[in-house]
């Protein structure tokens, strides 16, 4: 077979598994690699952003949309290092992200010489952000890497992985794959314990279904499932829409809590079932069935009383099959959940119909299929159990990371890999700053992505808090703000403001209807506290 540079090797495994985009900042290691991208244009295109982080929050984005690799590319050092946000956030919500980075030449790396972009370690700083990384250290070894690299993002548990390459190395030569695709890994389902499962919840009077992004290409099974046991549905942020928020079952955290006291058997799918087990309480009483591709998630906050080690999608409709001859009616169940949901409807709007007011507009005009890009915000936090969601990878969430400011740019990744689904990403003022540079590369790339900021001129909630724990001394809180309309104005997109959800309702129309990005601000002041439904406290006592 002909050689070719490790440069077109890495592209070839790229473009084999359908990655169009790669966001990317170029910089002098890379030249040779960018050099070869640059007659590779009509099938990897080149996306470049302002900032390393919105490169990597971008592809997350992108990941986080379609559940496919996707990748960006960054020079070694600083570089690397800012991405590393974004690489946290991809691998708590599990995405197969490709982080490619430059290195300085190999014969200096370790040598501590103070070349350009030197860093100490730097490929072990990237494994202990990714499922794994490695350094292609000689063009023998690319073919192989490079397969490893999509051999890791597209089996077991996604995650995101990490290749290295050296400045020197890039353009040497090696021989190529016919194929950089890797087979499925085959697990082995133990029979036995699929039929205990099957028995524990056909038997139970009040089962649960608990779902995380694990169980995300599990849709029918899981609606199956629910439907079979007349169980409720409880998923939170990463998992909702995975069951249709308007099915009678599909429940938000809140109703999961109230509950949860009476349950008898949770089956969790996908999920490390943590806020249950550390928050909630567990008893005698319970008995816990755990379904997770990774071996190390079972067990890790609390044992099982049975553990499967298995994808769920290859688990759920033996389950299912077998629960069907042996199952019981469970009508004082299905009435349970029904008082539950409309009982803690009534308190959402009670309580939260500031924010509600706002989060209705946003569901209505929103496509069933519109991707809503959840922030760190007074309005976030409530979205994640008021928030209807009726399709998976429609909410993105940073998942356990919590990573403030992520909002703006991984909509921007969500946006160009879904070009005919609108996406609405929200913000507070001091989450957008973090990446407004970002607003060029969507004007400059032409992403209609519509960002939303909510305009308190603070980190409101660090700030409420402050003020409730500390007897209203606030520090390091308030924001001066520039003009969002007129900032939006001056690199090229709409500016818009709405003062009330009226106008955010006419603002976000006319955003579905442009072409390109809309930054629409919302001016508003103090929302009330959610954490009482966020922070559900222990009700289960073993």
């Amino acid at each position: 077979m002909k050689k070719r540079s490790t440069a077109d090797i890495v592209i070839d495994g790229l473009v084999e598994h359908e990655v169009r985009y790669l966001f990317c900042l170029p910089g002098v290691q890379n030249d040779d690699f960018f050099d070869a991208l640059y007659d590779r244009d009509s099938e990897l295109k080149a996306i470049h952003t302002r900032h390393e982080q919105g490169a990597a929050y971008m592809a997350l984005g992108a990941a986080m949309a379609t559940g496919t690799p996707q990748a960006f590319c960054v020079v070694p050092g600083p570089g690397i290092l800012n991405t590393t946000a974004a690489l946290s956030t991809g691998f708590a919500v599990n995405a197969p992200v490709l982080s490619l980075a430059g290195q300085i030449p190999s014969h200096a790396i370790g040598k501590g010489h103070g070349l350009l972009h030197e860093i100490p370690d730097q490929l072990g700083i990237t494994k202990g952000l990714t499922k794994w990384a490695e350094r292609i250290s000689q063009p023998e070894s690319t073919s192989k890497i490079t397969k490893n690299a999509f051999k890791e993002l597209t089996s077991g548990r996604p995650r995101p992985v990490g290749i290295e390459v050296p400045q020197n190395i890039w353009a040497q030569k090696s021989v190529g794959l016919d194929t950089y695709i890797s087979q499925k890994i085959e697990m082995e389902v133990d029979e036995d314990s699929l039929k205990q499962a099957a028995l524990w919840l056909a038997e139970a009077t009040n089962p649960m279904v608990v779902v995380g992004s694990g169980a995300i290409e599990c849709q029918r099974d899981i609606k199956r499932l629910a439907e079979l046991l007349s169980a409720p549905v409880v998923a939170f942020r990463n998992g909702k829409g995975i069951l249709d928020s308007r099915h009678d079952l599909a429940c938000a955290m809140p109703e999961g809590h109230a509950l949860w006291r009476d349950t008898a058997v949770v089956i969790a799918i996908g999920t490390r079932l943590q806020p249950q087990r550390m928050g909630w309480g567990i008893d005698n009483d319970l008995k816990i069935i755990h379904i997770d591709i990774d071996q190390t998630e079972l067990g890790r906050n609390g044992g099982a009383d049975l553990e499967i080690h298995a994808y769920a999608q290859d688990t759920l409709p033996i389950i299912c099959d077998k629960i069907e001859p042996i199952n019981k009616k469970r009508d004082c169940r299905i009435n349970q959940i029904k008082i539950t949901k409309a009982r803690l409807a009534k308190e959402y709007q009670n309580k939260f119909g500031p924010q509600l007011a706002y989060l209705n507009v946003i569901r209505e005009e929103l496509p069933e299929d519109g991707i809503f890009i959840d922030e760190l915000t007074q309005i976030g936090f409530v979205s994640r159990f008021t928030f209807p969601v009726y399709k998976p990878r429609t909410f993105l969430s940073t998942g356990y990371q919590g990573t403030l400011g992520w909002g703006l740019a991984t909509g921007l990744g969500a946006q160009m890999v879904k070009p005919n689904v609108p996406v609405i990403s929200i913000s507070g003022d001091g989450g957008f700053m973090y990446n407004v540079q970002e607003i060029a590369t969507a004007v400059q790339h032409k992403i209609p992505l519509i960002s939303i900021i909510f305009n308190d001129n603070a980190f409101g909630n660090v700030k409420r808090m402050q003020q409730e724990n500390f007897n209203g001394r606030t520090i390091a809180t308030d924001l001066v703000n520039p003009n969002f309309v007129r900032l939006a104005e001056t690199f090229g997109a709409t500016g818009i403001q709405a003062q009330n959800p009226d106008k955010l309702r006419e603002a976000i129309k006319t955003g579905l209807k442009n072409n390109g990005p809309v930054v629409i601000e919302v001016p508003c002041g103090t929302f009330p506290s959610p954490w009482d439904y966020v922070i559900l406290p222990k009700i289960r006592v073993s």
